[in-house]
């Protein structure tokens, strides 16, 4: 009997497997983030949020992008305490996680989360212009 779903997936056009970076990076995703819940006991990353982890194709180095609270001062703080636990970080995954080769691992502050605020801020001003332009008419 003909399936049409088996005729689509053998063409190419079906279910799609990821690429096994991308499940690298998952797996280093979740692993991180039970890392920085469960076992990190410097103050500074205690607030830290790992938002994304991007893995290169040749699973060699990957960069796991972050958020935390506060202003610049304590933001160059987190960063420069990750870059210090970067090494402790690898020794972890590679205890952790089942693969020939750990990727080194870079961190980088998410700039995503603020301007998602910037945004919702002007949005705001923009409803509060509409507001008082609707009363004054």
């Amino acid at each position: 009997m003909w399936d049409p779903k088996e005729t689509i997936e053998s063409v190419g056009l079906g279910k799609r497997e990821r690429k096994r970076s991308d499940r690298v990076a998952d797996a280093v995703q979740k692993e991180l983030v039970m890392l920085f819940l469960q076992k990190v006991r410097d103050e500074k990353l205690r607030d830290v949020t790992i938002t994304t982890v991007k893995i290169t194709d040749d699973l060699k180095s990957g960069r796991v992008f972050y958020t935390t609270h506060g202003d610049d001062g304590e933001r160059k703080q987190v960063a420069l305490a990750l870059k210090k636990a970067s090494g402790f970080v690898r020794s972890h995954l590679a205890k952790t996680l089942n693969l020939r080769f750990t990727p080194t691992v870079i961190f980088e502050y998410d700039t995503k989360a603020d301007k998602v605020a910037e945004l919702d801020q002007i949005f705001a001003e923009i409803a509060l212009e509409r507001r008082s332009d609707a009363k004054d008419s």
